[in-house]
């Protein structure tokens, strides 16, 4: 691990390359398969010992954290972007999603940023999950993102399922 320094200010690392092309650009990502395997790893990552993690905070990019957390910057990138959206309309939206019940239970291990660039497939199957930067503690719901960003239909309904999803949670 390093640390910043020669005008890179985060800490970096290096690490050995892990074989298949991210799910952007792979034809196999949208299976039932890769869908069961990523619900598994978020299963497994759920289940492990919260003790001593981070808790979802502007490190984490507030992934996994009340949305209430993102009400100021989220309002202003809508106003900033009236007249390239329907500003109003994602207001309402964006006003249900705040009135929407906060998570109130132990928090749980969260990727955060389960997007199809951070998943490699190989051979037809999740190989890997990279890109850790927003790992923390938070709200389970931040890693259902894929079942929108990755999976169609059937896919996503395996995933789900996978994932025994409480959409009354």
């Amino acid at each position: 691990m390093g640390g910043p320094g020669e005008g890179y200010p985060w800490p970096w690392a290096v690490y050995r390359w892990l074989e298949g092309e991210n799910a952007v650009d792979s034809p196999h990502a949208d299976t039932i398969e890769t869908a069961v395997a990523l619900a598994q790893f978020i299963r497994a990552l759920q289940a492990a010992d919260p003790t001593g993690g981070p808790a979802a905070d502007a490190g984490s990019g507030d992934r996994g954290a009340p949305l209430v957390a993102r009400d100021a910057a989220t309002r202003r990138a809508i106003a900033e972007s009236r007249g390239l959206i329907d500003a109003d309309a994602v207001n309402i939206a964006w006003e249900a999603a705040l009135r929407a019940p906060v998570y109130d239970d132990s928090p749980v291990w969260i990727h955060g940023d389960l997007e199809p660039g951070n998943l490699l497939v190989r051979d037809g199957r999740l190989s890997a999950v990279i890109d850790f930067c927003c790992l923390c503690l938070g709200d389970p719901a931040c890693d259902l993102i894929p079942a929108w960003s990755v999976f169609t239909d059937e896919a996503r309904a395996a995933f789900r399922t996978a994932l025994a999803v409480d959409d009354a949670a």
